[in-house]
C-alpha cells in the first residue's frame, strides 16, 4: 500500500485488466473517452502505426477492487519519449476514470503525493522510461467534481468544450433556446427541405446501412475540412477503422450512435454520437454541400439529436472540443480544457520549451479576434487551393447518394 492510500500496478496492455476496468464503469466517475472499449478500438486499429506502448496505471484497494484508472500511455516520436493519455489524439477529453470514492479521497485530497507515486513506479521500469510529460484537453471537472489533476501547473488548451443543459421536453427545450422569429424561419426551411423528399431522421443499426452512412459521414467531413484547410483525419492510418470498429461492434450498440437525416433518398446530414450515463457527446457530424445545404439540413439534424437525447433521458448534450459559433449559440456551459507540459531529462526540455511556445501562441492567436479571423480565411483559401488539385484515389469513399 502506497503513502496515498492506494495500492499501485502499471500495466503494459489494458486488456488484462479488462473485467475489472469494465466493472469500474458501471458507476466510475470518467468520461466516454476514457471507457475501456473506445481505447482498445484505439489499441487495435490506430496503435499499430505509431510507436506506443501502454502505460496502464491502476490504483487499488486493501480488498483488490479497482479504484481508478490512469490510462497512459508512453509514445515515441525521433528520439523523444512522451508520456501522454494513451488515444489523446482521439480523445476530445482526457481524465482518469475513477470511483466516486477515491476521486475524492485518494485523487483530489492526496494528489501531490499521489503523482509522485505514480511518476516513481513508471520510471522504476525501464521499458517507461519518458523524456517529457504531455497531457492534453483534460477538463476541469469531472461529472462536476474537480478534475484532480489540475493540481499540476496546468495551462489553458487552445480549445474547449461545450456543453447543453437539456429539457424535460423537445418543445420546452426548444422554445427556450431559440426566439418565436427564428423557430418560425427554421420551421420553413424545415418545409422547404420536405418538397424535395420525406425529411427522415433515423438511427444506423445494420451493417450495410452503417457503412453507407459512415462512408458518407467520411466523405462529407473530408469535403469539410478541404474547404476549410483543416486537416483530415481520416487521412490518417486507422482512423476510418476505427471508427468502423465502433459503429459495427453490436457490443457498443447502447454506447455508440450513428445517425442520420435523409431528405427522399439523398443522405442530407450525419453524426457519430456516444451515449454514456446521462450525457450524450456528439462527437462528429457532417452535412452535404449540395443544393439541400441552403435550408440547414445540419441544424435540422442537431435539433433531432437534441430531441433523441432528451426522449432518451440524457440531463446534457456534450458538443465536445472546437469553438466554433453554434456551440456558443447552444451551450449552457464552456468546459475548460488544461494542458501538462513537463520535463523529465536534459533531452526533452528543450522540446518542452519549444512546444509549450507554439501552444501559447496559437492560444493568443485564438483570443485575438483580428488574429483569429486572418488565419481562418487564410487556411480556408489555403483548403480551396488544395481541394482543386487532383484527389488521391481512394480518398473518398462508395458511401450514399447526395443531392
Amino acid at each position: 500500500m502506497s503513502r496515498s492510500g492506494a495500492r499501485l500496478r502499471v500495466y503494459d496492455d489494458l486488456f488484462a485488466v479488462e473485467r475489472e476496468w469494465k466493472r469500474l464503469e458501471i458507476s466510475a466517475e470518467g468520461t466516454a473517452f476514457q471507457s475501456f472499449d473506445w481505447l482498445a478500438a484505439f489499441i487495435q486499429h490506430v496503435a499499430p502505426s505509431r510507436d506506443i506502448k501502454q502505460a496502464i496505471v491502476c490504483g487499488w484497494d486493501l480488498d483488490g477492487e479497482l479504484l481508478f484508472v490512469f490510462p497512459f500511455a508512453i509514445e515515441k516520436k525521433g528520439p523523444i519519449r512522451s508520456l501522454v493519455w494513451l488515444g489523446s489524439d482521439l480523445c476530445d477529453y482526457n481524465a482518469p476514470i475513477c470511483s466516486s470514492e477515491s476521486l475524492t479521497k485518494f485523487c483530489a485530497d492526496n494528489f501531490d503525493l499521489l503523482w509522485a507515486e505514480v511518476i516513481a513506479l513508471l520510471r522504476s521500469d525501464p521499458r517507461y522510461r519518458f523524456d517529457l510529460i504531455d497531457l492534453q484537453k483534460m477538463p476541469d471537472c469531472i461529472n462536476g467534481v474537480k478534475n484532480p489533476f489540475l493540481a499540476l501547473p496546468v495551462f489553458p488548451h487552445t480549445s474547449s468544450g461545450h456543453l447543453v443543459e437539456l429539457g424535460t421536453t423537445w418543445d420546452s427545450f426548444y422554445a427556450a433556446k431559440r426566439s418565436s422569429s427564428t423557430r418560425k424561419r427554421e420551421r420553413r426551411q424545415l418545409r422547404q427541405m420536405s418538397d424535395h423528399g420525406e425529411v427522415r431522421f433515423v438511427r444506423m443499426r445494420e451493417p450495410a446501412e452503417i457503412e453507407t452512412t459512415l462512408e458518407t459521414l467520411f466523405r462529407q467531413k473530408s469535403a469539410w475540412f478541404a474547404r476549410t484547410g483543416v486537416a483530415n483525419i481520416f487521412a490518417r492510418p486507422g482512423y476510418r477503422d476505427f471508427f468502423r470498429e465502433l459503429a459495427t461492434d453490436r457490443g457498443m450498440q447502447d454506447m455508440v450512435h450513428l445517425h442520420r437525416l435523409d431528405i427522399g433518398r439523398a443522405i442530407a446530414a450525419t453524426s457519430f454520437g456516444l451515449l454514456w450515463g446521462t450525457r450524450f457527446y456528439l462527437v462528429l457530424s457532417s452535412y452535404t454541400d449540395g443544393d439541400l445545404a441552403r435550408f440547414g439540413p445540419g441544424r435540422a439534424h442537431l435539433h433531432e439529436l437534441f430531441r433523441f437525447a432528451i426522449e432518451n433521458g440524457c440531463t446534457e448534450l456534450d458538443l465536445t472540443i472546437g469553438d466554433e459559433p453554434y456551440k456558443f449559440e447552444w451551450s449552457d456551459r464552456q468546459v475548460l480544457l488544461f494542458d501538462y507540459l513537463s520535463a523529465s531529462t536534459v533531452r526533452g526540455g528543450p522540446v518542452v520549451v519549444t512546444m509549450k511556445a507554439l501552444r501559447q501562441a496559437k492560444g493568443v492567436v485564438k483570443t485575438t479576434p483580428a488574429l483569429w479571423s486572418a488565419f481562418v480565411r487564410a487556411r480556408a483559401l489555403l483548403g480551396s487551393t488544395r481541394s482543386k488539385q487532383p484527389q488521391l484515389q481512394g480518398e473518398h469513399g462508395n458511401g450514399g447518394a447526395l443531392a
